[in-house]
């Protein structure tokens, strides 16, 4: 069995790397709660194994996948030669969320040995976003295990925080900077006994960062996760960070923009470097159709999909890959190109893919972002 380490990642030499420092593979679930994704998840689960497709163009993929959907999601995805599909009991299908954090050491060292657990997990907890009346659904007692059963398929050792805390939650710039909101880290549906200084020291201690950069609020209408940062504002280089902008005035969104971009722009990071923002542009307004709320099975068992329900659409919820940029697309001609171009310009040695059937997985509630979590590459470690 994998171990638990004792103390915290920073004080054993860990940090927390940028999402575009090197991957050794990237972990996905596979939908099928007939409560939150239409029609059985049929069309969910086209879009899932679109994106575990163009992300294997890149880098290795891991499917988890329930007993009762093994075969299926297998037949699906036999194909493709970077994908593994391991079987891994689950609630629903958000890794970004229920997985392991990782955290890394070790770089720039010089050893004349391999060193030792150079990758590590933090398996946080889960109150699958809210608890109580809050939570999305009523049982998530096997999305509470998915962060050590990865680690134990990893045979990575892991840190284990009593703190709730989501991977969509947190973005770092591998730096010593992390952005967050505070709509969703200082809810009372989370740490409610937990002070705002407190939770940055855990941050500090479980990151490795020196600085953390408070948003008032995520994107409008992310009200599953209460405003997670991944669909508002991302590093894409220390230094500069793109934010879900609209130019709509009437938008609910435009106020949260203006706000978070008075924030960023009278701030620094961790190294002192003032903030570049680039602004891209939200999609829609998208919103839930008669045919697909009708799709969902609801039986009180989670949060209700109702027709005229405004999606949480946005393009900042891209995955960054080993040389690739997985971004979705919602069929928005103008500002689907406008999302590609301003992407390829961030990430210039990348090459951006856009996910034509995304919109699928922002009616359960989140986006690419949410359902992949990348597993950090050992780091490289001198020889003498």
């Amino acid at each position: 069995m994998a171990k638990d380490l004792e103390g915290n990642p920073v004080s054993q030499g860990y940090r927390m790397p940028a999402e575009w420092e090197p991957h050794a593979q990237c972990w996905m679930g596979w939908p099928e709660r007939p409560h939150n994704w239409r029609d059985s998840a049929s069309h969910a689960q086209q879009a899932f194994a679109q994106v575990a497709e163009k992300i294997s163009k890149f880098e290795p993929v891991t499917v988890c996948v329930s007993s009762d959907q093994y075969s299926n999601a297998y037949e699906r995805l036999r194909g493709l030669a970077n994908v593994r599909v391991v079987e891994m009991s689950m609630n629903d299908a958000w890794f970004r969320d229920t997985g392991p954090i990782f955290v890394v050491r070790g770089e720039g060292k010089s050893s004349s040995k391999h060193e030792e657990n150079q990758v590590a997990g933090i398996d946080w907890t889960f109150n699958c976003w809210g608890g109580g009346e809050d939570r999305c659904y009523s049982d998530w007692s096997l999305d509470a295990h998915v962060a050590k059963k990865i680690l134990e398929l990893e045979r990575c050792p892991r840190f284990v925080n009593q703190m709730v805390l989501e991977g969509g939650s947190i973005h770092v710039d591998g730096e010593g900077t992390c952005v967050t909101t505070a709509e969703c880290l200082l809810n009372p549906n989370r740490n409610p006994h937990m002070t705002k200084e407190q939770i940055e020291k855990e941050l500090m201690c479980y990151f490795g960062v020196k600085k953390i950069i408070w948003l008032p609020n995520g994107l409008y209408a992310d009200e599953d996760a209460n405003g997670h940062v991944d669909n508002m504002c991302r590093f894409v280089k220390p230094g500069v960070v793109l934010l879900a902008w609209t130019d709509d005035e009437s938008d609910p969104q435009y106020e949260r923009s203006l706000e978070a971009l008075s924030v960023l722009s009278n701030t620094t990071d961790a190294k002192g470097r003032k903030l570049s923002v680039v602004k891209l542009h939200v999609p829609g307004p998208f919103y839930m159709t008669e045919e697909e709320a009708k799709g969902i099975h609801n039986l009180g068992n989670g949060k209700p999909r109702l027709a005229g329900t405004r999606l949480a659409a946005s393009y900042v919820n891209f995955y960054i890959a080993n040389g690739g940029i997985i971004v979705p697309g919602f069929g928005d001609e103008k500002w689907d190109k406008e999302a590609c171009r301003v992407l390829s310009l961030v990430f210039p040695n990348h090459v951006v893919v856009m996910i034509n059937g995304s919109r699928e997985i922002c009616l359960g509630g989140g986006n690419i972002h949410c359902i992949t979590q990348q597993q950090p590459a050992p780091p490289i470690i001198r020889e003498n």
